[in-house]
């Protein structure tokens, strides 16, 4: 039979085109523009920028829409008071009592008394001295409105503050994926295979892992459906619903006549265009939300004829198993056959039962590397132990 090591080298051109056609970009962000209006294109992009920016030019953006609110609104109050008269000499606080007069609002000589009042008109801090009266409405007015702006910008603030510190996104950035996919055998079947692994010591609850195969197809009909989405089977040893994520663990997808893939070929990984995209969801035990990560492989990432190294280790020294975060990529290359999984099993089938008929015979087999051409056989004389030529 033949065997290869090793990927299929793909063309200059073709890695470029695919690379504008990526649904699901490697750090799991999502490659499409979502149309919105204006309006709300300003709000949303305003609170998600703020949300996953760091945490200095979110305090800074902060400080300064307080310092700019402070200031405008000091300057109203400060012009109220200056119309009402209430800087003139005979009207400072000083002399009110003597000269049995009212300001608009008590205890102001300038415009840091202005300013004063301004901080904590917006934040109800009521030190007890500045408050506004009821001789000027115009200050009654631009208090009230100053009021509900300082609860609408708290407000913000505080969201933006509690999401940034428990967003799930911060959590699946430590949330990794191998950087290819392989093919290679795995008890006797061909299997796609990727690795994932967490870097933190806060493990995740009820971890699953789901994959899905993204490819336009076209319908009985002859209409064609862009990115359509087939789930993919995945299996990790023995595990049927969630898996224990507490090391790197290597998922695999076996390609048998369940899976859509069960006529690809290593030729094919040149030629086909899809995207297989990989979702990992669990429980982060620290702050007990749902958190997701995703990634995604195209064909020029995806190597036939390896699989992944051994990360884990045993220290005879600490007792203890130590993982090996860089050789998280890594890969070795294994004898793997260089043909479609349907041809694969079908040589081994008609192999056994040749040997089962007559064990003098063998079978070789040429595989072809188009999809749908049939593969070539030859029956050929062997001399055993039990048959001699």
């Amino acid at each position: 039979m033949l065997t290869g090591r090793g990927p299929v080298g793909t063309h200059v051109t073709r890695e470029k085109k695919n690379i504008h056609r990526r649904m699901i970009k490697k750090n799991g962000l999502c490659n499409v523009k979502q149309p919105r209006s204006h309006r709300q294109r300003f709000f949303v992009l305003s609170y998600e920028k703020l949300v996953d920016s760091s945490w200095t030019t979110t305090l800074s953006i902060f400080l300064a829409v307080l310092f700019l609110s402070w200031t405008c609104f000091a300057i109203f109050y400060w012009l109220i008071c200056f119309t009402h008269g209430d800087f003139e000499p005979n009207h400072l606080p000083e002399v009110q009592k003597i000269n049995h007069y009212k300001p608009c609002i008590y205890d102001m000589r300038g415009f840091s008394s202005a300013f004063l009042f301004s901080m904590e008109a917006q934040h109800t801090v009521g030190y007890g001295i500045k408050a506004p009266t009821d001789q000027c409405a115009e200050a009654i007015f631009v208090n009230s409105i100053h009021c509900i702006i300082g609860f609408i910008m708290q407000g913000f603030m505080a969201a933006v503050i509690f999401s940034k510190m428990t967003k799930p996104r911060v959590r699946s950035q430590t949330l990794m994926f191998s950087k290819n996919a392989t093919i290679s055998p795995r008890n006797g079947k061909l299997c796609l295979m990727f690795r994932v692994g967490d870097i933190r010591p806060r493990y995740i609850n009820q971890t699953k892992v789901r994959l899905f195969l993204i490819k336009s197809m076209k319908t009985r009909e002859e209409e064609t459906l862009p990115h359509t989405q087939t789930e993919l089977k995945t299996h990790m040893d023995g595990c049927s619903r969630s898996i224990f994520f507490n090391w790197p663990i290597v998922m695999y997808h076996i390609l048998d006549q369940n899976s859509p893939l069960y006529y690809l070929a290593p030729s094919d990984l040149c030629q086909q265009r899809f995207e297989i995209m990989v979702i990992i969801e669990g429980t982060d035990e620290n702050i007990g939300q749902v958190t997701q990560a995703k990634s995604s492989y195209m064909p020029k990432e995806i190597l036939w004829g390896y699989r992944f190294e051994n990360l884990i280790k045993f220290d005879e020294l600490r007792e203890e198993y130590e993982i090996d975060f860089s050789k998280f990529h890594d890969v070795t290359p294994v004898n793997t056959p260089l043909c479609s999984p349907v041809y694969y099993e079908q040589y081994a089938k008609m192999q056994k039962n040749i040997l089962n008929a007559s064990p003098c015979f063998t079978l070789d087999f040429t595989p072809r590397h188009s999809l749908g051409e049939i593969p070539t056989f030859q029956i050929s004389r062997i001399q055993t132990a039990q048959c001699k030529i």
